[in-house]
């Protein structure tokens, strides 16, 4: 992924982070030189691997997963916060306008999961936490849970390399961030709300 050197994000850390909040990315691959991509929810296992491992899984009836050699490199691409930025928005003048994003991108060799079924139960588990009472696999009969899990394929990636972009006006002024930030907060969309948190998270500590 091309980035400036002032959006590069090399932080293992923070790119992780990242892919934990937003949990949902696109993998790409390529077959009979025909490219391929699902959308999926990822779950990231820390525990495992040089950088993690990233875990999900997609319906039997697609063919994306029938491509999963063990040999061929699969790309998984997360989108984080993202929207427009308005010239109108900066302090300075004569500016052009742009878009604000938070990427991250994966690479990694993608390998097939025997058990459906316990990576379903795992994925319900890290997205019912924090609610007060958490929705979990064992709540429905043992029967529909084993056909639900038939009729996917779980499988998993080892992260081989990690790169981020995050381009929240770093290269502009302080002035000019503050001014973007109030206007995303001024906004009624949720997507200008979110990116401008993740704009004031990265203003330098006054």
């Amino acid at each position: 992924m091309y980035s400036p050197d002032f959006h590069l994000e090399s932080r293992e850390e923070v790119l992780l982070d990242a892919i934990d909040s937003i949990g949902f990315a696109i993998l790409i691959g390529c077959a009979g030189g025909q490219p391929l991509a699902t959308h999926l929810p990822f779950l990231l296992d820390r525990t495992r691997g040089k950088r993690g491992v990233l875990v999900s899984h997609m319906a039997r009836a697609n063919p994306h997963w029938q491509t999963f050699d063990g040999k061929a490199e699969a790309l998984v691409a997360f989108s984080g916060p993202h929207g427009y930025i308005s010239p109108r928005w900066y302090q300075s003048t004569d500016q052009v306008p742009t878009w604000n994003y938070v990427a991250v991108h994966c690479t990694g060799t993608p390998t097939l999961i025997g058990d459906s079924l316990a990576h379903l139960g795992a994925l319900a588990d890290h997205m019912e936490k924090g609610a007060e009472e958490p929705w979990s696999l064992g709540q429905i009969p043992p029967g529909k849970a084993a056909a639900m899990a038939g009729a996917v394929q779980a499988f998993e990636i080892p992260i081989n390399a990690i790169v981020g972009k995050i381009k929240l006006s770093q290269n502009r002024t302080d002035a000019d961030r503050t001014g973007v930030i109030a206007e995303l907060k001024a906004s009624k969309s949720a997507g200008d709300q979110e990116l401008a948190a993740a704009m004031q998270s990265a203003m330098p500590e006054p």
